[in-house]
C-alpha cells in the first residue's frame, strides 16, 4: 500500500508540473445526458488552458455514440489539433483526426478527407464531436473580434447573447448562466448556456440534454427559458411569412385540379376560399370573384390537397420545412408530454409554422434499452393508466414500443380501443409481427418489422442493432414469392391493418456508403446550410465482410415487398421518420420506384392518410366543405411524381404561404430554374 501510495504522490508531483508548464492547471465537471428528462448517459470534460479531453456516451434503445476526444488550442481558443475515436449513433466505428500545421488544416473522419489552405481563423466542426465542442466553439467565438469564425470544412459560425438568467442550484445558492445562440450550424440559431466563468453549463435540443452536475437543479428552469426565447423567435417568423387573403376571401383561378377519389385531373378549374374552408369548386366561368377577394391565378398549374406525413417527430424547424414542402398535415409517432403539445398548440394557432399534427403518443416498457419517454409500463396497472392519459389529453393513437411485455399489448389495446383510440407500434421484443396484429394492433411501424416476422428464431430481440442488420442480411430470401410472406401478406390484408413503411430510412441505411448523400436529398442537399449540408450523408450500416451482395439487395427485395403488399389490399400511408419535407418527395418517389401508380400514390398521401387517421370528413380532398389545405404545383406529379420538388404556394386554412420565402429564411438557397419539360400531348389528353 506504501509503494502505492509512493507514485500516486509522484504521479500528482508530476501531472501538476506539467500543469504549471502548460499555464494552467486542469479543470474537471461530470455531465449528465438526458433523453427525454431520462438521465441516458455522461460526458466527463478536463479542460487545460491549452486544451481538452472528453469521454462521451449514452443509450438509446441500445443505439448511441460513445466517443473520447482530445483537442489542442492556439491561444484565441481556435483548435490546431483534434482527434477521437469510438462509435456514432448506429455504433459504427470511427475515427476522426484534425490538424492545422505550416498554414495547412487537415482532417480525416469516417466520411469526409480533406485538407484546406488557411491564412486566418477557421475553426473545424469534427463529424463525430463530443457536445462540450460546442462550448469550446462558443468560447472562441466570444474571443473573435467580431463575434464570427470561419468554419471547417466550409460556413460561418456568429455567436450573440440572448440574455442571463439567475438559478437556483442544489445547494440553495444562486449563480448567473448566460444563454447565447450560435447561427451557422443549423437552420436556426443553436442555443448554448455558460456560466460567468464561460464554463458550459447546459445544452437542450429537442430530446436531447446536456446539464453540467452543479446546474442538474436548475434543467427544468433552463430549458423553459431557451424554449421560450425560441418561441418568439418563431412567432415573429410565423408572422412574417404568413399571408392571410385581403378580406378572410381567396379565389384561386385557373387549375388544373386533382381528385383523389377518382384520380382525374380537371384543368380550368376555380376554388372560392372564404376563411378556413372551401366554399365552392366548379369552372373558371361558373364562379365569380366576390366583392373584397383576393385571386390567385394558377397559371395552368396543378392544384392538389395538401401532403400527410404520417411519421415525425417534432422539434425545432421541422413544422416550417414541412410547410416550405407541401406538408399541411402530419402525424407525430412519438414526444414529449410537454414541449410537444405546446408546439401544436402554436402550430393551430399560427404562432409557429407547421402542419396540423394528428397525436400518436408512445408506451414503452421499463428497462435499459426503453425508449425515450416518460411513459414506461411494467405492470397492467401501469398500461391503462398512460393509455387514460393520453386519450384524456387529445391524442387520437397509442405507439406500442419495443420493451413493452407482450403480456401487455392486448391490454393496451382493449383499453385504447375502448377509449377511440388507434393502435400502432414498434412489434415488442419476443413477438412476431403476426402476434402483434392478433393482440389488437390496427398498424405497424416500418417495413423492417414485416420482415423480421421471419426472423423472430434469429432476432428474438428487436430492441437492438439486430433490427436492421438482420434484415439487411436477409432481406433476400424473403420476397413476396416466398410462401410464408404471401401467407403473411394474406393475413394483413384480411387484418385491415395499416402499413406506415418509411422505406427511405431503410435505402439510406442500407446503401454501403456513409460518405453519400442521403438517397433522395442529392438534389436538396446542395442548397442547404454548410453544417447541416453535412448532416445529410447516409451513415450507412458497415457492411460485414461477405455480406455486400445480401446488403445490396436487400433493399430492392423490400421495394417488391411494398408492391406486394399494395397489390394485396393492405393500406399504406406514407411517413417518413426522417428529414421534415423533403423526405416525404422521395418516400413517394419510392413507393413510384416499387410499382405503384403515381397518381395512386398522390391518394395514398392525400385522402388514404385523412381517411385512416379519421379526419377525412374536412381533408384530403378539394371540396366544397372541406378546410382549404392544399398545394400548387409546377408541373404534374401523376405523370412525373419528382414534380413534387416544384411547389409554388401551399395553403393552410386558407392562409397561404410561399415555399421559397420559407427556405430563405431557414437559409437555404434559392432553386436553380429548371425548364420542366412539356407534358405529352396524349398523356394531357387522358386528364
Amino acid at each position: 500500500m506504501r509503494r502505492y501510495a509512493f507514485f500516486s504522490v509522484l504521479i500528482a508531483v508530476i501531472v501538476l508540473a506539467c500543469a504549471r508548464s502548460w499555464g494552467a492547471a486542469e479543470t474537471r465537471r461530470e455531465d449528465r445526458i438526458l433523453l427525454q428528462g431520462n438521465v441516458a448517459g455522461s460526458q466527463t470534460v478536463t479542460n487545460t488552458g491549452g486544451g481538452g479531453r472528453a469521454e462521451y456516451s449514452f443509450n438509446d434503445r441500445g443505439r448511441g455514440d460513445h466517443i473520447t476526444a482530445s483537442w489542442k488550442l492556439g491561444a484565441d481558443g481556435i483548435p490546431v489539433a483534434y482527434s477521437s475515436r469510438g462509435n456514432d449513433y448506429m455504433k459504427a466505428s470511427v475515427e476522426e483526426s484534425f490538424h492545422v500545421a505550416g498554414g495547412k488544416a487537415v482532417w480525416r473522419n469516417r466520411a469526409e478527407r480533406g485538407e484546406r489552405a488557411v491564412s486566418g481563423d477557421a475553426f473545424y466542426v469534427p463529424a463525430n464531436a463530443p457536445p462540450e465542442f460546442l462550448g469550446v466553439l462558443a468560447r472562441a467565438l466570444l474571443k473573435s473580434s467580431q463575434h464570427r469564425l470561419a468554419l471547417l470544412p466550409e460556413g460561418e459560425a456568429r455567436i450573440a447573447s440572448v440574455g442571463a438568467r439567475s438559478v437556483r442550484l442544489a445547494d440553495g445558492t444562486r449563480a448567473e448562466l448566460t444563454e447565447y445562440e450560435i447561427s451557422g450550424l443549423d437552420f436556426s440559431p443553436t442555443p448554448i448556456w455558460l456560466d460567468a466563468s464561460e464554463n458550459t453549463a447546459a445544452q437542450f435540443a429537442g430530446w436531447f440534454a446536456v446539464v453540467s452536475a452543479p446546474y442538474a437543479a436548475a434543467s427544468d428552469d433552463l430549458s423553459a427559458a431557451q424554449a421560450a426565447a425560441a418561441s418568439a423567435s418563431s412567432a415573429d417568423l410565423a408572422k412574417r411569412l404568413t399571408h392571410v387573403p385581403s378580406g378572410g376571401v381567396l379565389l384561386i383561378r385557373n387549375a388544373r385540379l386533382f381528385d383523389p377519389r377518382d384520380l382525374h385531373v380537371t384543368p380550368g378549374t376555380s376554388v372560392l376560399v372564404r376563411g378556413q374552408y372551401i366554399v365552392r369548386v366548379g369552372p373558371d366561368a361558373s364562379i365569380h370573384a366576390p366583392e373584397g377577394a383576393e385571386s390567385v391565378d394558377a397559371s395552368g398549374r396543378f392544384l392538389m390537397p395538401g401532403l400527410w406525413d404520417n411519421h415525425q417527430h417534432f422539434s425545432s424547424n421541422d413544422g416550417a420545412l414541412d410547410l416550405a414542402n407541401g406538408v399541411t398535415s402530419a402525424r407525430d409517432m412519438a414526444n414529449d408530454t410537454d414541449a410537444f403539445l405546446e408546439r401544436v398548440a402554436r402550430f393551430d394557432a399560427g404562432t409557429e409554422l407547421g402542419p396540423r399534427v394528428f397525436r400518436a403518443g408512445i408506451i414503452d416498457g421499463k428497462g435499459p434499452l426503453a425508449g425515450p419517454t416518460k411513459m414506461l409500463v411494467d405492470t397492467p396497472a401501469e398500461a391503462l393508466q398512460d393509455v387514460d392519459w393520453y386519450a384524456d389529453h387529445g391524442y387520437g393513437q397509442i405507439k406500442i414500443y419495443s420493451s413493452v411485455k407482450p403480456a401487455l399489448v392486448p391490454l393496451i389495446a382493449d383499453e385504447a380501443h375502448a377509449r377511440g383510440l388507434r393502435v400502432s407500434g414498434h412489434v415488442p421484443a419476443f413477438m412476431s409481427a403476426q402476434q402483434f396484429v392478433e393482440a389488437g394492433a390496427d398498424e405497424i411501424q416500418h417495413l423492417n418489422f414485416i420482415l423480421l416476422n421471419f426472423l423472430l428464431d434469429k432476432v428474438p430481440d428487436t430492441r437492438g442493432m439486430g433490427r436492421f442488420t438482420a434484415v439487411a442480411e436477409h432481406a433476400s430470401e424473403l420476397g413476396p414469392d416466398n410462401p410464408q410472406v404471401r401467407q403473411f401478406i394474406d393475413f394483413l390484408a384480411a387484418h385491415h391493418t395499416v402499413l406506415d413503411p418509411t422505406m427511405n430510412v431503410f435505402e439510406g441505411l442500407f446503401c454501403g456508403n456513409p460518405a453519400a448523400i442521403e438517397p433522395g436529398l442529392e438534389g436538396i442537399a446542395p442548397r442547404l446550410p454548410a453544417q447541416v449540408r453535412r448532416n445529410t450523408l447516409s451513415g450507412a450500416l458497415p457492411v460485414p465482410p461477405g455480406s455486400q451482395e445480401r446488403y445490396q439487395q436487400a433493399f430492392p427485395q423490400m421495394l417488391r415487398l411494398l408492391k406486394a403488399l399494395y397489390d394485396a389490399g393492405v393500406t399504406i400511408i406514407p411517413g417518413t421518420d426522417s428529414f421534415a419535407g423533403y423526405a416525404l418527395h422521395h418516400e413517394l418517389e419510392l413507393y413510384v420506384r416499387a410499382g405503384i401508380p403515381p397518381a395512386e400514390v398522390l391518394r395514398l398521401a392525400t385522402l388514404t392518410s385523412a381517411h385512416v387517421i379519421g379526419v377525412d370528413a374536412q381533408r384530403g380532398l378539394i371540396a366544397p366543405g372541406k378546410l382549404a389545405d392544399m398545394i400548387l404545383i409546377d408541373g404534374d406529379p401523376t405523370l412525373r411524381i419528382t414534380d413534387l420538388d416544384n411547389v409554388t404556394d401551399v395553403f393552410k386554412g386558407g392562409r397561404r404561404y410561399d415555399p421559397t420565402a420559407i427556405e430563405a429564411a431557414l437559409g437555404i438557397a434559392p432553386r436553380v430554374t429548371r425548364n420542366t419539360p412539356p407534358l405529352n400531348p396524349a398523356a394531357q389528353a387522358r386528364h
